[in-house]
């Protein structure tokens, strides 16, 4: 009876009391199902924040258009890079499991705050509303750093949340079980599937509950999905799979170490290294080629000949693997900026057009935002069902095509969606000029916002490649101890393309203001140009592809991971 135990015991995990786990009733879908469920409860409530929030800002805190849009940039930068705190304490201290519960009790407590904060009504903001002049509109002080504090806890709760939930659903899966490392690839566009709809769902029911119910009421909201999510990721406690590390040093000293290490050694010559390559048996591939200076890490330093520390060749190859990472990244940077027009001026174009579907009925600007959400939803299934298996015919690969072209694709088409957007800015400009409404800000501009409909279209279908590569990409190219921060630098590209869209912002808001010019982000969008900025994005784009292409053509992929 022992050997068949033995058969289906899962090398290197664990149970949460640190025993050995049996295949057949630990992980796997039944355990990733729950996770992606705890997913799908944070989504609803990160997107029911951050979807309409500019609304919120412009309306109930009476900010400007443009201070708007550079505090939801801010925020979701921070919210975007704060994950990268998240991953070190997970993978250095807590685990994801911790990190995961302890970032769900904050999420609750910003959201029940940011509720509190919502139901402070100002007096003074409703006066003016109430008024067709352009009047400064300002809500009390206290109201305001209620508002903001609990918005950054919220962006703290979801920097722990975002980068352990995902790798922890990973974690379920058995990379070297033939069955359940299929089931590994597909988890990824699964995940985003069931997020996309979250994200639909909240578009729909809570920017509508927001913009004609009650704002409390929209932040409350989610403030119970979580208390939810909680409940089920505890319930999955005694299925789910640990990564047991053992005695393993913590990765971000190895290869810390590797580094310092090189710098240590930065005057041996190629001639010591070539010695020491061979001596270790490392062979002229192209892997250990690449970024060859740190192979000086295998190499005592000369300071310490007497009980110095050298580092192992899986060692130095971990860190090149991190160095691979980074100019992918960073030509990844434009498309982050770009991604974040969405809950932005997307939105704010939306409020200036005819919203309308039936008398009495106006469709919520930032329910466009759904749109996104079904395109990734319909472009999932169509690109895992019948793109990729055509694919595998050409290529043979199992994944029919790389992580890399999925990425570059949905660029391509990014840049597109903000040339489409320029376009349909530019008839909305023409219109309102045309019936006179360029001195009436508040008035509707005779235009459908289904104009609007194809950039959000092809928004949604960028980010089914795009969004879902990267998360894929960063996951499988980190090295083994580093999952979390994988991921988390996945999500920083967002973090520093939201603070890039806000600098950008800022910057032309002063350029184009001077003189008495009409700035391109006026809070009277029939006076401002938009166009210009989408524009700009599109050239961004369009640069930023031709350098990614440039990297991807001659990046190596880790040994095992060549999709």
């Amino acid at each position: 009876m022992e050997a068949p135990l033995l058969e289906d015991t899962v090398e290197g995990a664990v149970d949460y009391n640190g025993r050995p786990v049996r295949r057949s009733d630990s992980g796997g879908w039944r355990s990733a199902a729950l996770i992606i469920g705890v997913e799908v409860a944070e989504r609803f409530a990160y997107y029911g924040v951050s979807s309409n929030l500019i609304s919120f800002l412009t309306d109930q805190l009476g900010q400007s258009t443009a201070t708007a849009a550079e505090n939801v940039n801010a925020w979701s930068g921070a919210a975007s890079l704060l994950p990268l705190l998240g991953a070190f304490l997970a993978d250095s201290f807590l685990g994801r499991y911790r990190t995961i519960a302890l970032s769900t009790v904050l999420y609750i407590l910003g959201l029940g705050l940011l509720t509190v904060s919502a139901t402070l009504h100002s007096p003074r903001i409703s006066g003016c509303q109430q008024t067709e002049k352009s009047l400064p509109c300002s809500p009390g002080l206290f109201q305001v750093i209620l508002f903001f504090s609990s918005l950054y806890v919220v962006a703290f709760a979801q920097g722990g949340h975002k980068p352990c939930v995902q790798a922890f659903g990973a974690d379920q899966f058995d990379g070297q079980h033939p069955e359940e490392s299929k089931a590994k690839s597909s988890f990824f566009n699964w995940w985003y599937f069931c997020i996309s709809l979250a994200t639909f769902a909240t578009v729909n029911i809570l920017n509508y509950v927001q913009d004609n119910l009650s704002w409390s009421l929209g932040f409350g909201i989610p403030c119970i999905s979580m208390v939810l999510a909680l409940v089920v990721f505890l319930l999955g406690t005694r299925t789910y799979r640990f990564i047991n590390r053992g005695d393993e040093e913590n990765p971000f000293v190895r290869i810390g170490r590797v580094f310092i290490t090189a710098v240590r050694n930065w005057r041996v010559n190629s001639s010591e290294i070539a010695h020491e390559e061979e001596i270790r048996g490392l062979l002229p591939h192209h892997s250990s080629q690449q970024f060859r200076f740190l192979n000086k890490a295998l190499i005592v330093p000369n300071s310490s000949k007497e009980g110095g520390h050298t580092c192992s060749i899986s060692e130095v190859e971990e860190a090149k693997a991190v160095l691979r990472l980074v100019p992918i990244w960073v030509t990844c940077l434009a498309y982050a900026i770009v991604f974040s027009q969405s809950s932005t001026f997307f939105t704010k174009q939306g409020v200036t057009m005819n919203r309308s579907i039936v008398p009495g009925f106006d469709v919520p600007a930032a329910s466009l935002q759904s749109f996104i959400s079904l395109s990734i939803v319909v472009s999932l299934l169509i690109y895992d069902r019948i793109l990729i298996p055509i694919a595998r015919n050409f290529t043979g690969k199992p994944s029919g095509i790389t992580m890399l072209q999925r990425i570059g694709f949905g660029m391509l088409l990014s840049a597109l969606s903000m040339v489409i957007a320029a376009l349909v800015e530019i008839k909305r400009l023409e219109t309102a000029q045309e019936y006179g409404l360029v001195d009436l800000p508040k008035a509707t501009v005779p235009l459908s916002i289904w104009w609007l409909v194809p950039q959000y279209v092809l928004f949604g279908v960028a980010d089914a490649f795009t969004m879902v590569g990267l998360q894929e990409f960063f996951y499988d190219q980190a090295p083994s101890g580093l999952r979390s921060i994988g991921l988390s630098l996945y999500l920083s590209i967002f973090g520093v393309g939201n603070f890039l869209s806000s600098f950008l912002i800022s910057a032309i808001e002063k350029l184009s203001s001077g003189d008495g010019k009409e700035s391109w982000f006026n809070s009277n969008l029939n006076k401002a140009h938009l166009d210009y900025f989408y524009w700009l994005l599109a050239g961004l784009s369009a640069i930023g592809l031709a350098a990614f292409l440039c990297f991807a053509r001659t990046y190596i992929y880790s040994k095992g991971n060549t999709t």
